[in-house]
């Protein structure tokens, strides 16, 4: 490297170079701007000007480079190093003629230098917010903004509109005297910050005296008014009250009560083209692909949807608009009969097994046992706890007269509809009941929760007999039992359907898992085809989505709404019909 930097005095290789002749005195070249390297370099200073080179020193360039937190050099810089010229080339537009606009040329335009002070400029924009018009600072006498406002004010900006220090005193001296602290009532009362101006006292005087006029020798004179004491409030007046009508109504919305034949909406039709008094799930189902018909009456979000039991040709509807509405699924498909009663959002519905009857549940923490076919109110019930009704459930025996209610208080409430008593309490739960249904023919129940654990129970045995609770699992919000009386399918919060056994043991199917569709923070209904075939999910994008149940992949999706779609329920008889319901609060009716 040194013989090579004696040969070549820069890096450009097109440079020849000159070696000095014996004899003759070769002229210094004049360098306009030294050559100065961006490294750390070592001078050989024994050589010639001509052949002055810079070599780097790995040393001191390891040296130099410390850390950028340093404030301290690490080593002691020669004065060679301190004396070097600035590196790189100069600034044409630097200029040390003090402080000057550092962007002259803009887009906009070009910047013009003006001397301006924040007082003044302060004024002016306030001036402009206020009274919408200031001052042009460019043109003498000029201003911007509403000009027929600035002639009547004549120019005046808010600090000239100021009013002075005597007037400002002088209206002071009008206001109430504040009072001393010590008198309550009377003259010289306590009024402090609420003593009033002048204006406000002819106002206050003019609303007590009404329309009426003081005759000449009459004088206002005000009396002192002495609060009334009125007596402590017992703890039955002071304590938290329901707020609950006990009068409940119902409304029959239908063209005619009566058939020809004296026969009630509770008939299931005959003169259709399938039998629904014929055995459910004997048929092949398959996907529904276009509307047929759209239900709107509710003004608010559906939270159930519920069709008669095995015939269903009546579809149940719960919203948050506090109504419980009716609807013919055949025929007319017209609204029949509308359920007022709850005063806050309805938030379950279930019909008993055979149909004459259906249970409500609401925030107004009261359950409701109406009758299908008159609209009474037969029987209304609360928990001891007066919890938030979630989840209802009637026994599915044809000759029950029992239900469960799962709370919001951590609680599975079981009610007897003869009596109106609670018969049973299941309490093992860690937070709010999300689902309870009933598998093995009826003898045992599973339930979830907000505590994302799973607990099967014995009907009537306090006591879970199977408890599942995993670090991967999360909230099981709804649950819907498969036809083959074997698995139950679970709505799981992080966006996929689960699958566990209603046997025995009643163990997670990890072969069985429906992913595709959004579901995390809703409570969104999943459902299964009668005949089993294919899973159905609502979806928080407005979407449907069906699966194939033996090979877990989704098979279809339709777009049902706008928003979420938190009801979906699979007609009991027939092959392809399904409805579904939103948070718009319509329902609509698939084939």
């Amino acid at each position: 490297m040194a013989l090579l930097g004696e040969q070549y005095a820069s890096s450009d290789e097109d440079t020849p170079v000159s070696e000095p002749q014996n004899g003759t005195t070769s002229a210094t070249p004049v360098v306009a701007a030294p050559e100065v390297s961006l490294d750390v370099w070592s001078h050989q200073d024994n050589k010639p000007i001509a052949k002055i080179n810079t070599l780097q020193d790995p040393m001191r360039l390891q040296l130099v480079l410390a850390k950028p937190t340093d404030t301290a050099l690490t080593y002691n810089v020669p004065y060679a190093d301190l004396a070097r010229p600035s590196q790189g080339p100069s600034n044409p537009y630097e200029t040390t003629q003090g402080n000057v606009l550092k962007r002259k040329h803009a887009l906009t335009g070009d910047a013009q230098e003006a001397v301006i002070s924040d007082v003044t400029f302060t004024a002016h924009h306030r001036t402009f917010q206020s009274l919408g018009y200031t001052k042009d600072p460019s043109v003498h006498g000029a201003f911007v903004g509403d000009q027929a406002k600035a002639q009547a004010l004549e120019g005046r900006d808010v600090i000239q509109m100021r009013p002075s220090k005597e007037d400002s005193a002088a209206f002071r001296r009008k206001r109430q005297k504040k009072g001393e602290a010590s008198i309550v009532h009377g003259v010289g009362e306590f009024k402090g910050p609420w003593a009033k101006y002048p204006d406000d006292q002819i106002c206050e005087d003019k609303a007590a005296l009404g329309e009426e006029e003081l005759a000449s020798d009459e004088e206002y004179i005000e009396e002192a008014i002495v609060p009334a004491r009125d007596a402590v409030p017992t703890k039955l007046t002071s304590d938290y009250q329901d707020d609950i009508a006990n009068t409940e109504t119902t409304e029959f919305n239908g063209t005619a009560q009566y058939d020809y034949q004296g026969r009630t909406y509770m008939h299931v039709p005959q003169d259709l083209d399938i039998d629904l008094r014929a055995e459910a799930g004997v048929q092949k189902n398959y996907i529904p692909k276009k509307l047929i018909h759209t239900w709107k009456s509710h003004t608010k979000a559906i939270n159930a949807l519920r069709f008669f039991p095995d015939s269903g040709h009546l579809l149940l509807s719960a919203s948050a608009d506090t109504k419980v509405k009716l609807w013919d699924v055949y025929h007319d498909r017209e609204l029949l009969r509308t359920y007022s009663g709850h005063t806050k959002s309805v938030t379950d519905a279930t019909f008993s097994p055979t149909g004459t009857h259906f249970l409500t549940g609401s925030y107004d923490r009261y359950m409701k046992l109406w009758d299908t076919e008159t609209g009474k109110c037969l029987s209304r019930f609360q928990t001891s706890t007066k919890a938030v009704p979630h989840v209802l459930r009637f026994y599915p025996a044809t000759d029950t007269r029992e239900f469960l209610v799962g709370t919001s208080d951590k609680k599975i409430v079981q009610f007897d509809t003869r009596s109106g008593e609670m018969t049973q309490e299941y309490d093992h739960h860690l937070q709010a009941v999300n689902t309870i249904t009933f598998v093995d023919n009826d003898r045992r129940f599973i339930t979830t929760s907000d505590d994302k654990s799973l607990r099967a129970w014995e009907y009537n045995i306090p006591v879970p007999i199977k408890f599942i609770a995993e670090p991967y699992m999360y909230s099981l919000t709804r649950s819907y039992p498969h036809p083959n009386q074997k698995s139950v399918l679970f709505q799981s919060g992080d966006n996929q359907i689960v699958v566990y056994a209603s046997t025995d043991r009643f163990r997670q199917n990890r072969k069985k898992c429906f992913r595709g569709h959004n579901n995390a923070g809703y409570a969104i209904d999943v459902g299964v085809s009668p005949d089993g075939q294919f899973v159905m999910s609502g979806d928080s994008g407005g979407f449907v989505c069906f699966w194939d149940w033996k090979t877990c992949k989704m098979w279809h999706k339709i777009r049902a709404h706008e928003g979420a779609v938190v009801c979906a329920q699979w007609h009991p008889r027939e092959s392809s019909k399904v409805a579904t319901a939103g948070l718009e609060g319509g329902i609509r009716f698939w084939d």
